[in-house]
């Protein structure tokens, strides 16, 4: 959280899906509504079997060239989302459910996409956006997709 000298901090997962870019247009919103500081934040991780993302599993240029694509992923996601929003920018290594409940440790705001999956399913919340929901240090708001 942040102190009353300090604007408020929000967070929102960006992965360069549509949702999470309709994400990122309400959280530019709110922080533009708010005076809050924005921070667009991509996690990523290399995909394990099983447990904690894997670390150190892949030689640097292959990482260098992963995060490369992944900051433009990011860059782009702003651009579509917030052309107009001063948007902090971070890339975080790490399950992307765990990393963003890291992040709200220091947010007011955490703001996350739904990908709905039909009529059913739809309703229903994806894992990552549970996780936050569960576990989460501060109020987290579900961006649902849809008409």
């Amino acid at each position: 959280m942040t102190t009353e000298s300090e604007a408020p901090a929000v967070i929102v997962g960006v992965d360069g899906s549509a949702e999470s870019v309709r994400a990122l247009q309400w959280a530019a919103r709110y922080a533009a509504d708010t005076g809050a500081h924005l921070r667009a934040v991509l996690c990523w991780h290399y995909p394990g079997t099983l447990g904690v993302a894997p670390i150190g599993k892949a030689p640097e240029p292959v990482t260098d060239e992963v995060r490369q694509h992944l900051d433009e992923t990011l860059a782009k996601a702003i651009a579509d989302g917030a052309p107009d929003a001063e948007v902090e920018r971070q890339l975080e290594y790490g399950h992307p459910a765990q990393c963003l409940v890291d992040q709200s440790q220091r947010a007011d705001l955490l703001v996350v996409g739904h990908r709905g999956h039909g009529a059913v399913t739809g309703r229903l919340l994806g894992s990552v956006s549970i996780h936050c929901v569960m576990h989460a240090a501060c109020p987290v708001v579900i961006v649902r997709s849809g008409t």
